[in-house]
């Protein structure tokens, strides 16, 4: 009661609120639209528009789980060659299995392409076609040397699970050019990388920013298409839904997870109209076909085919971040601890045409300039053997490469020891590529935080700086 006890405060439920304050439901709406198409920042200021002009848009992570052999791909060393078979000459770290043989020289050649002259093993006939728009990074590190962990931090910055994933991060912090389909898609090759889901998980952001799985192949998802095929009386049914979730966000009214909850439950209403056309290819030229290698003989090459294909489709739709999980090869993913030469072969035949179409077909749709594409996985291979026919586990230096998106494509950066082995020159942390990742997409890493557990959270944690020799 008011001091001069003529008036009495009168409950306002929310939906009051809204009908009377700002112009109603109009203003909200409006507001959610401009922050839903990372047109304008969420009206608390959680949701900060661009720090700076961003020189990509979009991001594809070709992820190559398991850990690919640097030696064997992208960073030759002639060393190898010459001291095979003999004890490995410099002092080893612990590695996953402790099983350590002789010095192992690659089992492929190397030779220089394009313009710049980058050297590229004969694993990569295709993707050495595009190497003049590659900016190739040969000093890469972790701080991890076991899948699991190495995954975490590759995803979130952090080797333990409950973190944001770095595509969830971006999402975030630039929200969805599309309105009908997620800020951050995975399209699923088949394996799921160790660590699980949660690599590509929301943490303790929104869950609207987590990662939608897609399958490359058939309608995409379960349940994406009406049971009966009746789309009136689907629209009926949401709109009952809609109500009741209303009245239910009126009882709980700033709970984040009830919001988000309806958000994703309005999102998969909108992707059964938006998702049917994504999967639908039958409309891409023989050409296009060909290019990505949808009719390759190989099943696996067939089916990172279509998720490089479907890639391209989620960034021309306005998706923020996409992620690529490899397909199975009948074989271990890029995880050679014997067997090298069948196992990188397989892997690198399911992948290399897929890729090369991929960065041709973007420059020539002329996306590629505002898509950032990046390559790896979450460790390399050591230089000397496990047993006699395999690589373990490599943190201390490994390759990366990363096209378009405003990066310097035909140059090589960062420089390991002569055997492959650690990195001596720039080396790069994970951080320090989430860093240039977020810079490239307008945003100040130091500066997309997260109030949690009371402090301020970010991808780079308190790590991480803008690699500014790898910018065009």
């Amino acid at each position: 009661m008011h001091e001069c006890g003529n008036y009495h405060d009168v409950p306002c439920s929310r939906r009051d609120m809204l009908s009377r304050c700002a112009a109603g439901f109009g203003s909200v709406a409006l507001a959610g639209l401009l922050a839903d198409r990372g047109f304008a920042g969420m009206l608390d200021g959680s949701l900060p528009s661009p720090h700076h002009p961003a020189r990509a848009r979009s991001v594809i992570f070709l992820y190559m789980d398991g850990g690919p052999s640097q030696v064997d791909t992208f960073d030759p060393k002639p060393r190898l060659s010459r001291l095979n078979g003999q004890p490995f000459p410099m002092a080893m770290a612990r590695t996953q299995f402790n099983d350590n043989g002789a010095v192992l020289a690659s089992p492929w050649k190397f030779k220089q392409h394009g313009h710049c002259g980058a050297w590229v093993s004969e694993l990569f006939p295709h993707t050495a076609t595009c190497v003049d728009e590659l900016c190739i990074v040969r000093s890469m590190t972790s701080e991890f040397s076991e899948h699991t962990n190495a995954n975490y931090f590759l995803h979130t910055g952090l080797g333990i699970a409950g973190r944001p994933s770095m595509g969830a991060w971006a999402s975030y912090g630039l929200g969805s050019e599309n309105s009908d389909l997620p800020g951050f898609v995975v399209l699923n090759g088949g394996l799921t990388p160790p660590g699980g889901l949660q690599c590509f998980g929301n943490g303790f952001l929104p869950a609207t920013h987590q990662g939608t799985v897609i399958q490359p192949h058939g309608s995409g998802m379960a349940n994406v298409a009406p049971i009966d095929g009746d789309h009136a009386r689907m629209e009926r049914r949401h709109e009952l839904l809609r109500e009741l979730d209303q009245r239910h966000a009126s009882m709980r009214e700033g709970d984040d997870a009830i919001e988000s909850a309806i958000a994703n439950h309005e999102l998969a209403f909108r992707m059964q109209w938006s998702v049917p056309g994504l999967m639908d290819i039958e409309g891409e030229s023989k050409a296009t076909r060909q290019l990505y290698g949808l009719d390759a003989p190989f099943e696996p090459t067939r089916i990172f085919a279509r998720e490089c294909l479907l890639a391209r489709r989620l960034v021309e739709r306005g998706v923020r971040f996409v992620e690529l999980t490899c397909p199975s090869v009948n074989g271990d993913r890029w995880d050679q601890h014997n067997d090298l030469r069948t196992g990188h072969t397989n892997n690198s035949l399911a992948v290399d045409q897929p890729i090369a179409g991929l960065l041709k077909d973007l420059r020539s749709r002329g996306l590629l300039d505002e898509t950032l594409v990046i390559w790896g996985g979450e460790f390399g291979r050591t230089p000397f053997a496990q047993g006699t026919d395999g690589r373990d586990h490599n943190p201390f230096g490994f390759t990366m490469w990363m096209a378009g998106g405003g990066v310097r494509g035909g140059m090589t950066y960062g420089r390991t020891d002569e055997f492959g082995y650690r990195a001596i020159e720039h080396p790069m942390e994970v951080h320090d590529l989430h860093a240039t990742m977020l810079h490239l997409l307008g945003i100040d890493h130091t500066k997309l935080t997260v109030r949690h557990g009371g402090r301020d959270m970010r991808l780079t944690d308190v790590h991480g700086h803008v690699v500014s020799d790898l910018l065009a």
